[in-house]
């Protein structure tokens, strides 16, 4: 399992996320946005809230990413930029 130990809101509903082994990827949120609770992370404001508990990305009202999803649809922070 991937653990994430710090997360950063980006424009463009992108995330910087380190991980406990201390890899930072980009995940890029977007795709999520017309799915389900997710699309409360539309509204920016709401998605710049973004924390991290369970060891993942959290959001008010218990909304979440596994973290297994955020690793393997994000890119290696470096490549990304």
């Amino acid at each position: 399992m991937h653990l994430v130990s710090s997360v950063k809101p980006l424009d463009n509903y992108q995330l910087a996320v380190t991980f406990k082994t201390g890899e930072e990827r980009l995940f890029d949120v977007s795709p999520f946005l017309e799915k389900g609770v997710f699309v409360q992370l539309k509204n920016p404001d709401f998605f710049r809230r973004a924390f991290i508990a369970w060891d993942t990305v959290c959001w008010p009202n218990e909304l979440d990413i596994s973290p297994d999803t955020i690793y393997l649809c994000s890119k290696p922070l470096q490549a990304a930029q």
